[in-house]
């Protein structure tokens, strides 16, 4: 057994990687808090605005994608900075559009720029910290994007009333600038780093070798050549969607369904966003708390993985009440349980591959992801602009539910077919 560290400083990384993912998900959410004024403003259809989604999400698939293997290459100092910068500044940009097709194209921009985000804060984890603590520190780190969905219903109604949709896109937007500078003055990768200390750094390298920071990954054919690549991705296609709608759809749900006014502070969208942060760090600390219990890696992140897709199932029972304070329950319990899927399904990709590889398996599922959410998108704007031409688009969320209630049971069942039991892979 390694004895604990003296020293902490891996922890001040993963509050950075946080505060990165809570500004990444503010920046992504605002459309979706702002789509009852906007869609008013500029007379959007719910199949335009599904295609105004559908622009970030494809083009955060190819940036997936790309980032990943680039990560690998350039490393986790710099590929953040562009990141950061890129979607900051496409944030920012939302408020100079005047029509449909610009905000299009801002949001394949945001698309580019967030799609960074998560490749880049996996590989530090996977450098940063031994895999005892790995999954907790990727649901801490992915809990930003509760927070970030939290703030979010009671930061943009405020600044919307008080000064408009433009600033409200601006101000958010200006964020990443202030977390770059924390950035540049408190990262450097765990070698390089002065204020760590040798013993904190011996407990990080304990598993082994230490991670590769940058260099040459193995290439994609090599990747998809593997059933640990295939589980990953077939991980993040089935379930990714669902977050999506999560995001994007649920303030004008709550709009449609219980007429909630979205120039206010939300409070049924800040519990159902509070319970994301609870999944996160709860999915993230469930499989730790197992493997130091004694459970092999494999069969901790496994069984983790199939109490979160259980817990989705109860959105199901939304169709059958009227009753908002319990649909917020059902919700709330069903976007933690996506939440604690997901903190331990990245969490494999460093359980199971060599440091030189993580980012770049994470930007194949990332994208993989992402074109499930194209397609899902596609699908959900059709679905609600039929239902709403014939005056039932409730009946059009609750088909939703049902794909959202099942998707991950499905995903379970994939993943244990290609890995039942992760084996770790040689390169």
């Amino acid at each position: 057994m390694v004895k604990p560290p003296t020293g902490n400083y891996r922890w001040l990384i993963c509050v950075l990687l946080f505060a990165a993912t809570t500004i990444n998900y503010l920046d992504r959410q605002i459309l979706g808090l702002l789509k009852p004024v906007l869609e008013k403003l500029f007379q959007w259809t719910e199949i335009e605005y599904g295609y105004i989604v559908m622009a970030f999400t494809a083009t955060y698939a190819i940036g997936q994608l790309v980032y990943g293997r680039w990560i690998d290459k350039i490393g986790t100092r710099l590929g953040y900075i562009v990141s950061v910068t890129v979607w900051s500044l496409a944030a920012m940009l939302h408020a100079a559009v005047r029509g449909t097709v610009g905000f299009g194209v801002m949001r394949a921009l945001l698309g580019i720029g967030e799609s960074g985000n998560y490749p880049g804060g996996v590989k530090t984890v996977a450098e940063w910290f031994p895999k005892r603590e790995r999954a907790l520190a990727v649901g801490i780190f992915d809990s930003g994007s509760n927070i970030g969905a939290c703030v979010a219903p009671i930061l943009v109604p405020a600044i919307l009333a008080l000064y408009g949709w433009q600033l409200a896109f601006i101000i958010t937007g200006s964020v990443g600038f202030i977390w770059l500078l924390l950035w540049l003055w408190f990262y450097e990768v765990p070698a390089k780093q002065k204020r760590l200390s040798r013993p904190e750094l011996e407990y990080i390298r304990s598993d082994g070798e230490p991670v590769q920071e940058s260099g040459q990954s193995p290439s994609w054919r090599q990747l998809l050549r593997l059933r640990q690549t295939w589980t990953f991705i077939a991980g993040k296609f089935f379930t990714d969607p669902i977050w999506y709608f999560f995001l994007f759809w649920l303030p004008a749900y709550f709009h449609t369904s219980f007429h909630l006014d979205l120039k206010k502070p939300s409070l049924p969208l800040v519990i159902v966003y509070t319970g994301t942060m609870i999944g996160s760090i709860g999915g993230g600390a469930l499989s730790s708390w197992l493997i130091k219990k004694g459970w092999p890696v494999y069969k901790a992140r496994k069984a983790a993985l199939l109490v979160a897709a259980l817990a989705v199932v109860p959105i199901l029972v939304t169709r059958y009440t009227d009753n908002m304070w319990l649909v917020v329950a059902l919700i709330s319990l069903s976007v933690a349980a996506n939440q604690a899927w997901s903190a331990n399904i990245f969490t494999i990709v460093s359980d199971m591959f060599p440091g030189k590889a993580v980012s770049s398996v994470v930007g194949l599922g990332g994208m993989a992801g992402a074109v499930g959410g194209v397609l899902f998108e596609s699908m959900i704007g059709y679905v609600l602009e039929f239902f709403k031409q014939a005056g039932h688009i409730v009946t059009g969320y609750n088909i939703i539910f049902l794909i959202c209630g099942t998707s991950f049971g499905v995903a379970w069942l994939v993943i244990h077919w290609l890995t039942p039991k992760m084996e770790p892979v040689n390169l």
